[in-house]
């Protein structure tokens, strides 16, 4: 059972409970795992193919704004989430049963590699939520600017590029309590074979330590619901300004069809943006009260929190997979430009503008008259 979020396993040398004993809930968990393997494997493919042609697209030279830069770096740190999940989900669902404790698959090289994901994964984790909080704040910062001109988008571009960096560096140095509490642990099986584990951290019990419960405490805030609240409040202040100042911007601006047409270019990113932001709020926010309550409430983890890992985990594969699917339904620049580079498509961003235009323009006459 892979638990990236907490970073701890549970002891797994019990055989598993009858299906007589088993809570509904730890059906359903039992039921996840028996596919996680394979299904987390196909997503995880996706996911990083997906993401590399998001960087190629966003990266271009034409295509380099403030936004763009956010969502390349944010597809980095899904890919980096990805790519070590393969040879561990390969190992541990696809090469061996779930449930099985033999020691050449919790051998000792295995159990490191573990270790690694779960403090690499938390960190990438952690990188990716922060980076949507720096989504929505620079969205709802720009569309109540009003600076502009190719010098002040030069300025946001390098502050944006600062944010990026300051996210990966201050993402990592924040969790490195929790890189020390992790541990591996030793475990002689009955027939004296050696397996090695994740320790288990003994949350809400009486032999939780401190330092534990601070740490697993922090992260749960640090990132998870902080994050969750700050990217729902600027949502929330994007949803508003589109919905309450969207008819009259409409109304002014459609006797204009230039500044019409770049108005409802940037409502359609702001849209994008949201639903983004949305799906990480959807992932992230039950994932840190979970945390909290499994770090809190005796047996919480054991019978609530570790039959839904392997659905949290699934869950938060298919959203850093699913971005490239968003683009290509919600931005015709997107989609202009990744036909164009990959099946040599040559149909003109402008010629579907003016497309789109006239049916905005149709859309916006009929609704104001």
């Amino acid at each position: 059972m892979f638990d990236s979020e907490i970073g701890m396993e549970v002891n797994q040398t019990d055989t598993p409970p009858e299906e007589s004993e088993m809570t509904p809930l730890m059906q359903i968990g039992g039921w996840f795992t028996s596919i996680h393997g394979y299904t987390s494997l196909i997503v995880c493919i996706f996911g990083i193919t997906t993401n590399i042609i998001n960087i190629t697209v966003l990266a271009r030279k034409d295509m380099r704004n403030p936004t763009n830069a956010l969502l390349s770096w944010l597809a980095v740190s899904d890919i980096l989430t990805m790519i070590p999940y393969v040879p561990f989900v390969i190992h541990f669902y696809c090469a061996f049963p779930p449930h099985d404790m033999s020691p050449e698959k919790y051998s000792y090289p295995w159990a490191v590699y573990f270790l690694f994901l779960i403090n690499f994964a938390a960190t990438t984790h952690t990188i990716s939520i922060w980076l949507g909080v720096s989504l929505a704040v620079f969205r709802f910062v720009q569309i109540r600017s009003t600076t502009k001109g190719t010098v002040a988008k030069r300025r946001l571009y390098k502050t944006i590029q600062k944010v990026i960096a300051l996210v990966y560096v201050a993402s990592t140095l924040i969790l490195i309590p929790n890189y020390l509490t992790n541990e591996l642990d030793k475990i002689v099986l009955p027939d004296n074979s050696t397996i090695y584990m994740i320790k288990d951290l003994k949350l809400a019990t009486n032999e939780t330590k401190p330092i534990v419960l601070a740490n697993v405490i922090t992260y749960a805030v640090v990132a998870k619901l902080i994050p969750c609240i700050l990217m729902t409040i600027f949502s929330g202040s994007l949803l508003i300004s589109m919905n309450v100042k969207g008819r009259k911007r409409r109304r002014r601006l459609s006797a204009t069809s230039t500044n019409f047409r770049r108005e409802n270019r940037q409502a359609k990113t702001t849209r994008m943006l949201l639903v983004v932001i949305i799906l990480f709020l959807f992932t992230e926010f039950p994932q840190g009260l979970l945390i909290v309550l499994s770090a809190t409430v005796p047996d919480f983890f054991h019978e609530v929190y570790l039959p839904l890992g392997d659905l949290m985990d699934i869950i938060a594969l298919v959203n850093n997979s699913i971005n490239f699917v968003l683009y290509c339904i919600m931005s015709t620049q997107f989609r202009t430009k990744f036909l164009q580079m990959y099946f040599n498509k040559r149909t003109s961003f402008k010629d579907l503008e003016r497309t789109q235009l006239t049916t905005s323009l149709n859309k916006t006459t009929f609704s104001t008259a």
